[in-house]
């Protein structure tokens, strides 16, 4: 029986593709009618825009309700691992008609996760509201047409980064040779 089935699945899925890819694939096609899921994704499943994973994308969005996503800090499951990951939450009840993200920040002084920092993801699950953050998005709610208009790329909530300006090669030369000039004479 074991046989069958696992021939059954190598049939329905490409073993050539990605763990995480693979691992969702099973979820969807064995999670029940009305069923629920949290699943624990690396960051590439999110914004990866090749053909398998839009191609898995599509059928999680239009089948299932892709209701919540939250991004966790890179180094919570350090230091076992440095991928970073996300919880998504979904059920069985329906296309998904918007999905909420919302981004989990490790609190200062700390380098592991603990339970009790979890309470802010508790606390704003039970009331939800759009959160901006330095100018970056904490939590916020995408339509599942937004979500397609983005080629499924669900890389949504991110953590805040400075911009780093890429100068054309002149300006680079000619900004370090003032800096350079400036030093010299002080």
């Amino acid at each position: 029986m074991v046989g069958r089935k696992s021939r059954k699945l190598r049939t329905i899925f490409r073993l050539t593709l990605p763990a995480a890819d693979l691992f969702m694939s099973v979820i969807m096609y064995r999670l029940k009618e009305n069923g629920r899921a949290a699943v624990i994704l690396p960051d590439g499943f999110l914004f990866g825009t090749d053909n398998a994973k839009v191609a898995i994308k599509t059928k999680l969005f239009s089948e299932f309700n892709v209701h919540t996503i939250i991004r966790m800090p890179g180094s919570v499951f350090s230091p076992y691992t440095s991928i970073t990951t996300n919880i998504l939450f979904f059920d069985h009840t329906g296309p998904t008609e918007e999905t909420w993200f919302y981004r989990l920040d490790m609190p200062k002084g700390y380098k592991h996760m603990k339970l009790e920092h979890f309470a802010p993801a508790v606390e704003w699950w039970r009331d939800r509201k759009e959160i901006q953050l330095d100018g970056f998005g904490k939590a916020k709610k995408y339509t599942v047409q937004e979500i397609k208009d983005r080629n499924y790329n669900i890389d949504l909530c991110g953590y805040p980064h400075e911009e780093e300006e890429i100068l054309p090669p002149k300006e680079l030369i000619q900004q370090y040779q003032e800096k350079r000039a400036s030093l010299n004479a002080d």
